[in-house]
């Protein structure tokens, strides 16, 4: 008898062989691009844990209530050597009005303009703490700005191997910061995302001013308000 003859296996097709081959290499990428994201940031943790411990070596003030800008001052008398960051504060001449008032040296002062939200603090004024090898940073915000400052402030410049400390100013009212849930939701998810983002574009404020340098003269009293709690006029 005749043995019938077994039927040969059909190649698969060549379109789901490339296909196969393509999903093999997105597959490799990914876990390399996993794997070195992960070694990145635990190096970052080892870095933001050593300077934790260290001294702090820039103040961060967030916008917000000008008695955040007065509490500065007291810091600026006692460490006149470290670097203190307004970030979209009050307007210029009121910082400086604060300065003049409370004989504080303000020769290590910057003003950061280009800032339009917490988030935005961070990113911006973060981008010029590392410029200038910052490793711990003291953040100065108000009670109503917390957890949401305070979280943002560690995903967002912990991205950039600086350590946060935060300190908070007593006020008198309700500064302009209000918090939410879903705003807090909303930023720390976008913190997160960013905070990848920015191992590999970063943006620089290009609207940063040294108190110093700013000439009040140049200003008519109608192109700025002073909170009055600063008690300015």
């Amino acid at each position: 008898m005749k043995q019938k003859s077994r039927p040969q296996p059909t190649p698969p097709p060549l379109g789901n062989r490339g296909r196969g081959k393509k999903q093999k290499i997105v597959i490799g990428v990914t876990v390399s691009f996993i794997l070195i994201l992960g070694g990145f940031w635990a190096a970052q943790m080892i870095r933001l844990q050593s300077a934790a411990a260290g001294s702090v070596d820039a103040i961060l003030v967030l916008g917000g209530s000008i008695q955040r800008e007065i509490y500065v001052t007291q810091f600026a008398k006692q460490n006149p050597d470290i670097p203190i960051v307004i970030s979209q504060g009050s307007a210029s001449p009121c910082v400086q009005l604060i300065f003049d008032r409370d004989r504080a040296p303000n020769q290590n002062v910057w003003l950061e303009r280009c800032a339009y939200s917490t988030f935005t603090n961070f990113t911006f004024s973060g981008e010029l703490l590392k410029q200038w090898d910052v490793k711990k940073v003291k953040v100065i915000t108000s009670e109503t700005h917390l957890p949401r400052a305070k979280w943002l402030a560690q995903i967002l410049l912990g991205a950039k191997g600086i350590a946060v400390e935060i300190e908070i100013v007593e006020e008198e009212g309700i500064p302009g910061n209000k918090e939410f849930w879903l705003k807090t939701a909303l930023d720390v998810t976008r913190s997160l995302i960013w905070a990848i983002i920015d191992q590999f574009y970063s943006r620089e404020c290009q609207q940063v001013e040294r108190l110093s340098e700013i000439d009040i003269t140049q200003w008519q009293p109608e192109d700025y308000e002073c909170e009055h709690q600063g008690q300015l006029d």
